[in-house]
């Protein structure tokens, strides 16, 4: 353990959304929810008004169309999120050469490797609200908050508690004072199968884990997590910030003698290469968010397509369930020739229940940035898209269906602008040809309006 709080955690806030509404200015202070918008649609990310509503991520679209129908529903943006991401590691990697970047919204920031040490909590302070300057000058005006401690543990749980925009530092020496009025839950690991365990034998705070003894605590959740949970529970954590968390990924492939077009064959195909993948990431200590599962066709060409979870996981039957859910998007009539599943935003700790067995096997597993399906981002629009008119110039799709495109004129530079609607095949309307590394090729074809 460190004697002075000098790891960071920046998370910005409700980035997806926050971007689109610095991109869009007509929905700047509106509730925006950006995700899947076809009927099978999960919310990715909902901004702060739209979360006044009951709206989260992880949630399904038609639930949020529901609490939330006056809000923009809009599908994601991933290239223009990247780029933004980019801009605001950029910012960090300028304080401190030591950076973990856990997704494209958050990251650890080692302060002791850039120099400074002996550092005091007003220090700490002050550096956390120049660093949440530069990111909104480097951003275009997003925010960020900021958790610092002397573990990452502390760094993660203290910049949750003053969002958005908010700088929260725990004192060294207070870090189990600090854990002890929290719910166990907000341990990794414990989901809530573990806290109902941990609740019939008295335990509900941090403060009632820290008094059971290590022994104790592995009668009631076993060997595997016993000691782990003991350790976290007192904030006993030396876990180093890895820079070369963003780059890294485990994946396990297969080419095959001749092209399968057999579902059940690949799906079960699939599922061995989860459980190697899951077996890799325990030999490496790791765990992931990111599943990607890769398919060559019969003609060569290769598709990616991946799903983000709620939380990091080594577990193979969550890994394998979400693989099959992307495969089965998968159009396999020509044959595939290759297939491969990997998991990628890697971590060195897992927030997977303890107890998951039935939940795995009952509940449906919570997706965020789910790519689902969107056919027309080949022959048509969705709502959020780029686009640029000859005559308008650049705007965005407030809506199409039936023939028809529906588009504000506005940029971030500029103020609200008009709607104008245009037939799909107008020659004058153009959108960007380009779509991310990842993620998928196809979408809805008849998608509703943003609902401003």
């Amino acid at each position: 353990m460190r004697t002075d709080p000098s790891i960071l955690h920046v998370d910005l806030d409700a980035f997806f959304a926050a971007v689109e509404q610095r991109d869009k200015p007509s929905l700047r202070g509106k509730p925006v929810v950006v995700g899947g918008i076809g009927l099978r649609g999960v919310v990715s990310t909902a901004s702060y008004e739209a979360r006044k509503y009951g709206v989260r991520s992880a949630m399904s679209t038609a639930e949020a169309r529901s609490r939330c129908p006056h809000a923009a529903y809009l599908g994601a943006r991933f290239e223009v999120y990247r780029a933004t991401s980019q801009a605001v590691m950029a910012q960090m990697r300028a304080l401190s050469p030591l950076v973990e970047p856990l997704s494209l919204d958050e990251a650890f920031v080692d302060l002791a490797a850039a120099g400074l040490s002996n550092l005091t909590v007003d220090d700490v302070q002050a550096i956390a609200g120049d660093l949440k300057e530069a990111i909104r000058e480097a951003s275009g005006g997003l925010t960020a908050s900021v958790g610092a401690g002397t573990s990452k543990l502390i760094a993660k749980i203290a910049s949750d508690l003053d969002k958005p925009n908010g700088v929260v530092v725990v004192p060294p020496g207070t870090e189990a004072e600090f854990l002890a009025p929290m719910q166990v839950t907000v341990i990794p690991g414990v989901g809530p199968a573990t806290a109902q365990r941990l609740s019939m034998a008295g335990v509900r705070t941090v403060g009632d884990l820290q008094q059971l003894d290590e022994e104790e605590l592995i009668r009631q959740v076993g060997s595997a997590h016993g000691s782990s949970l003991y350790r976290l529970a007192t904030a006993s954590d030396d876990r180093a910030v890895v820079s070369d968390r963003e780059t890294k990924s485990i994946s396990i492939e297969d080419t095959f003698e001749t092209d399968l077009v057999d579902r059940a064959l690949l799906a079960a195909i699939g599922d061995r290469m989860a459980h190697r993948v899951a077996e890799r990431l325990r030999k490496a200590q790791l765990s992931g968010r990111t599943v990607t599962v890769k398919t060559r066709m019969h003609d060569f060409t290769t598709h990616t397509r991946s799903s983000t979870l709620a939380g990091p996981t080594d577990d193979p039957r969550v890994i394998a369930r979400v693989a099959r859910r992307l495969l089965e998007d998968s159009d396999i009539s020509g044959g595939i020739r290759l297939l491969g599943v990997g998991m990628s935003s890697l971590a060195d700790w897992i927030q997977d229940d303890l107890f998951t067995e039935s939940e795995h096997d009952e509940a449906p597993i919570e997706l965020v940035d789910l790519p689902e399906r969107p056919r027309d981002r080949q022959v048509g629009y969705y709502p959020g898209q780029d686009v640029v008119h000859s005559q308008y110039g650049a705007g965005w799709v407030w809506g199409s269906g039936r023939g028809r495109v529906t588009v504000r004129f506005e940029t971030a530079e500029t103020p609200a602008g008009p709607v104008r609607t245009f037939a799909v095949e107008d020659p004058e309307l153009t959108k960007p040809a380009a779509v991310s590394p990842g993620e998928d090729k196809d979408t809805e074809n008849d998608q509703d309006g943003a609902n401003e």
